[in-house]
């Protein structure tokens, strides 16, 4: 009987096309389980370790395209996304798979969960920025209802926020904070020089317009900034989502699963 029931419950998941196949089972399962991602994570945060403090003894540079003029002495900074740069999320990508769902939904369940562990190799980055004297803020595009987990969350990774100043910056806290995270780096700026900025998304870098544009012009625009990558820019690879996805679809989510993935087949460059 025990086989039986084994073999009918195995014969339905075979017939849901999301739990036989999702999208995200492979980027996931990298993130998860891959020596590859760790040491590319931890080699990233090592990298920016090593630059930041002659970018702090700089008092001529700034790593912020919004910073033209005016930033030579003041305190420096470095801005860091949240999701997947900070925060390991990776746990919720695992559960939309085993139910076969996508984002956004149970997202802010899961980030009240405040579950999420640290990625590798920022806690030391973090420990550094602070012990060289360096502010941290972390601009993130989750929702300002998710501020005070999101807080909870970090602070029980160790994380010590100032109490005279907001550091963590979230989408829709006020009413010119969008998706687009320019507005927050400019603010930032005003008192800051922006010595470094870390990231897994084009937009934690630049504005929307160019982050919302077609991969073509993503891609010329990042080429146009390699003097940055590696320096004061630091990228972590995110496979798993992010608007390189939505690049390919032409940022039209509300599309059927089915025609995103035509879309995506058909970007594939097989150098025909």
């Amino acid at each position: 009987m025990k086989t039986n029931a084994f073999v009918l419950i195995f014969v339905s998941l075979l017939a849901l096309p999301e739990a036989k196949e999702h999208q995200g089972l492979m980027s996931t399962l990298f993130v998860q389980k891959s020596a590859e991602f760790y040491s590319n994570s931890v080699g990233i945060y090592n990298s920016a370790m090593d630059k930041l403090p002659e970018l702090v003894e700089d008092e001529n540079y700034t790593a912020a395209l919004e910073q033209t003029s005016g930033f030579s002495g003041k305190p420096p900074a470095v801005i860091l996304d949240i999701d997947q740069t900070v925060l390991d999320n990776i746990a919720y990508q695992a559960r939309l798979i085993e139910s076969g769902d996508y984002y956004p939904t149970g997202w802010d369940a899961w980030c009240m969960e405040e579950k999420a562990y640290y990625i590798p190799g920022v806690d030391k980055f973090l420990d550094l920025a602070t012990s060289l004297g360096v502010e941290i803020f972390f601009v993130t595009n989750r929702t300002a209802n998710l501020e005070e987990a999101t807080r909870n969350n970090l602070e029980k990774l160790g994380f010590t926020f100032s109490k005279k100043l907001d550091q963590l910056l979230m989408k829709d806290e006020k009413p010119a904070w969008t998706s687009d995270k320019t507005s927050r780096r400019e603010l930032i700026a005003k008192d800051y020089r922006i010595v470094m900025m870390i990231g897994d998304n084009f937009g934690d870098f630049v504005n929307l317009d160019i982050n919302r544009s077609p991969t073509t012009n993503r891609n010329n625009v990042a080429s146009m900034h390699d003097d940055m990558w590696g320096h004061s820019w630091f990228m972590l690879a995110n496979p798993a989502y992010g608007d390189w996805e939505g690049a390919l679809i032409g940022f039209d989510y509300r599309q059927p699963r089915a025609e995103q993935l035509k879309m995506k087949l058909k970007a594939l460059d097989q150098q025909k």
